[in-house]
């Protein structure tokens, strides 16, 4: 069979209940899953929720978290991030540990993001159903020399690497190593971005030795902490880019 077993769950959804939710959880947990990730439900522009709406009077999913990880803590499960939980008897990895802060990413398939080094890109995607159509529709044509290129994306420069290096290890259980972070870059953290201290002031994060870790009200606003520490630039080209 396979190592390991992952399901991935989705909470937030229109009709659901915080009952209806830890009794989907807990029929997950019956297969003994390696992996769990929760999901909140995101409703983007021009998807199908967006058009119809959710018909939601109450936003549940701050409830369904808490509810889930104290379940989930109490089965046994470690959690690695806001979203992901791995059980005590999942295998020990027996390759080249990845690190996202150093490793990069390739993304596969019509729409995957890809980050390097100095590029963050992919290939068009869309969210709208006639578009996702014509989308995959050119990528299944296309000749290989045309993924050669990137067509969307933007260069990533020494102070974006920064970001992107905070942001990927502060959202994680481990936390940020604020003396990994120093001997790549050549410099201290806090100097590079002070605001970091705001979230120590706000009890969203503690510091142990070199490492500065998110809390339990931390971890559970990733989702905000990390939009938050994107640059100015970032959120420029973020916002004049076309949905489709």
């Amino acid at each position: 069979g396979f190592p390991t077993l992952n399901i991935d769950l989705i909470y937030g959804l229109p009709g659901q209940t915080v009952a209806s939710w830890l009794h989907s959880l807990e029929a997950a947990l019956r297969f003994a899953p390696e992996e769990l990730y929760l999901y909140p439900l995101y409703v983007r522009p021009l998807t199908g929720l967006d058009r119809r709406g959710t018909g939601l009077d109450v936003d549940l999913r701050l409830e369904c978290y808490r509810a889930a990880r104290a379940r989930l803590l109490d089965a046994g499960y470690a959690q690695v991030s806001m979203r992901m939980f791995r059980a005590r008897h999942a295998p020990e990895q027996s390759g080249p540990v990845y690190c996202c802060q150093s490793d990069g990413m390739v993304g596969l398939g019509a729409g995957a993001r890809s980050y390097t080094r100095d590029l963050h890109y992919s290939s068009e995607y869309a969210v709208g159903a006639t578009s996702i159509k014509g989308i995959l529709s050119d990528y299944i044509r296309q000749p290989a020399a045309a993924f050669a290129q990137a067509r969307y994306g933007c260069a990533v420069d020494a102070a974006e690497q920064r970001r992107r290096y905070v942001i990927q290890s502060l959202l994680q259980a481990d936390g940020l190593d604020c003396g990994a972070y120093q001997a790549q870059f050549g410099s201290a953290v806090w100097v590079d971005l002070p605001e970091l201290a705001e979230v120590l002031a706000y009890d969203l994060a503690h510091q142990e030795g070199p490492i500065l870790r998110l809390s339990a009200a931390g971890m559970e606003r990733s989702d905000t902490l990390g939009p938050w520490l994107y640059s100015p630039r970032v959120r420029q080209l973020m916002e004049v880019y076309e949905l489709r």
